[in-house]
């Protein structure tokens, strides 16, 4: 059980800290410190009643206590001594009343001068806590941003990462359909697969094909030439035999015609 609880508050410490934004920790503290000195001011100001209420309090007995001198002076006066005694009485109780509430409003006088210095200071520290918190805000969301830049120029981060991941794939993904297709091509090429369209020949039939081509284009010139030298040959050839012809005609001609002697 206690290796168990180890774990469990190990773990959930991770998270914690994982879940744990340090500017959003500061300004949760700042905000305490907020509602402090709150707390301090309106003890000053509750303080600061109590006192003038005492102040009050005092002034009204003060009062009191000077009709009661006026009152006792006047009943000595009329000789009436009973009456300047009972007034004496009383003012002397409302000067003991008065004396308490001066001792309880210096205490809440000196009370209040604490709790003002107190705030004094405490409002001291929280515009240097909100200057330092600020600053130190900035410079955390500076890092995040330069450690981000970081990770995505050194494609460390899971967004680059993943993009990276998917590059790779995508590249190894062609160099196998580039290699399969080669594959086809040279299986082709060799005979050993049959391309169903007779597109594609292999290397030793597309060698035969362009000698027997060959052949033929060679054996059409021949013949061609052969051609136009029998052409010639025979023209030539029956130009001379017409020419003999005519002449042989001529002669024989000449011979068979009569001649006739001259009487």
């Amino acid at each position: 059980m206690k290796r168990m609880g180890m774990i469990f508050r190990a773990k959930a410490n991770k998270a914690l800290d994982r879940a744990e934004d340090p500017r959003e920790t500061l300004d949760y503290s700042y905000q305490k410190q907020l509602e402090l000195l709150q707390k301090v001011r309106r003890g000053v100001a509750d303080v600061a009643t109590s006192r003038k209420r005492l102040e009050l309090q005092l002034n009204q007995l003060n009062g009191q206590s000077t009709r009661l001198e006026d009152q006792g002076k006047k009943a000595l006066a009329l000789g009436r001594e009973d009456l300047a005694r009972e007034a004496l009485t009383r003012r002397a109780s409302l000067q003991q009343q008065v004396s308490d509430l001066q001792q309880q409003h210096e205490t809440l006088q000196s009370e209040e001068t604490k709790l003002t210095l107190a705030a004094q200071r405490l409002q001291a520290k929280v515009d240097a806590f909100r200057t330092r918190k600020e600053t130190i805000k900035a410079t955390y969301t500076a890092a995040q941003a330069q450690t981000r830049i970081g990770e995505a120029f050194s494609g460390i981060s899971e967004e680059m990462g993943d993009v990276g991941m998917a590059i790779q794939r995508a590249e190894d993904k062609t160099a196998q359909l580039q290699a399969r297709a080669g594959a086809i091509d040279e299986l082709l090429a060799s005979g050993a697969l049959d391309d169903p369209t007779g597109a594609s020949k292999d290397d030793l039939t597309a060698e035969l094909d362009r000698i027997s081509g060959n052949a033929d284009v060679e054996f059409e010139l021949e013949r061609m030439k052969a051609e136009l030298a029998g052409g010639s040959s025979s023209g030539r050839q029956a130009i001379e035999g017409g020419g003999t012809g005519t002449q042989q005609g001529e002669q024989e001609q000449r011979q068979e015609s009569p001649k006739f002697d001259k009487q």
